[in-house]
């Protein structure tokens, strides 16, 4: 496969425009979609399978990287970022993405591949109930925090998200308000992408069979083209949802979320 093949780029460049657009619009982590496509695309092209979720995940890691920047920057100009929080969580949050990149090595591909599927499951089922937690308390102390922080890390390291699943629950769980909740989540993206990046680099650092592009498990061509195109549909979902009530697209998404698990179970 070459690495700049067109078919590849066009492929890539339409993960990217519908990660782009649906987090945009529903407000969900690119992983979601990410990972079982490029996975796919990996796998029909003849490459490993204890591989391909692997470059999937750290791929759809770095991408989070660029991302969460430009939403970072949007949300800190509305005020909705708590830096003292980000200063908090986000040392617990580099030492768990960098050990979970650690152990996702170390899993076999199956395994890997039913806990993102138990990831998208559980996130589907969030979608469709659209709970809001209720919130009761303040945040732990330094020592829970950077606790809690291992574990946001660790987990969105394994399964290529940007750890919002877990910190906007958990900030509203503790009386944070809701903009806050995402615009600090939306900080956090940024340290839990780049040490979970760096983590899969040097873990698949020498390996065999890579995909052409690659760096350890993070493959370039997968970042560039779906960065590229993520970043500039982003913009667009969001404006619609603006002007649109998502409610009832979030619980169709939800079923289309159920279907990927299913993908990665009976792979």
């Amino acid at each position: 496969m070459s690495a700049l093949d067109p078919l590849l780029v066009l492929e890539l460049a339409a993960i990217g425009t519908c990660t782009g657009f649906l987090a945009g619009l529903l407000g969900i982590g690119g992983g979601m979609v990410m990972v079982p496509f490029v996975t796919l695309i990996l796998s029909h092209r003849g490459f490993p399978a204890e591989y391909t979720v692997k470059v999937a995940v750290a791929t759809s890691l770095a991408t989070i990287a660029f991302t969460s920047l430009s939403s970072l920057r949007a949300h800190h100009r509305r005020g909705a970022v708590l830096w003292p929080v980000v200063r908090t969580l986000a040392p617990g949050i580099v030492v768990g993405s960098a050990l979970g990149a650690q152990v996702a090595h170390l899993l076999p591909a199956k395994v890997m591949g039913v806990f993102f599927a138990v990831f998208v499951g559980f996130s589907a089922t969030r979608m469709l109930l659209d709970r809001k937690p209720k919130p009761s308390r303040t945040l732990p102390g330094a020592a829970a925090t950077f606790g809690v922080g291992t574990v946001i890390g660790g987990v969105s390291a394994l399964v290529g998200a940007g750890g919002a699943f877990i910190s906007v629950p958990f900030m509203t769980w503790c009386n944070v308000k809701i903009h806050d909740a995402v615009g600090t989540s939306a900080a956090l993206g940024f340290p839990i992408a780049l040490a979970g990046t760096v983590g899969y680099i040097w873990a698949g650092h020498g390996l065999p069979q890579m995909p052409p592009g690659s760096v350890g498990y993070l493959w370039l061509p997968g970042l560039v083209f779906i960065s590229a195109a993520s970043m500039l549909m982003a913009p667009l979902g969001a404006h619609i949802a603006h002007r649109t009530d998502i409610r009832p697209l979030r619980k169709m998404f939800a079923f289309v979320l159920y279907g990927l698990a299913a993908y990665f179970v009976l792979r």
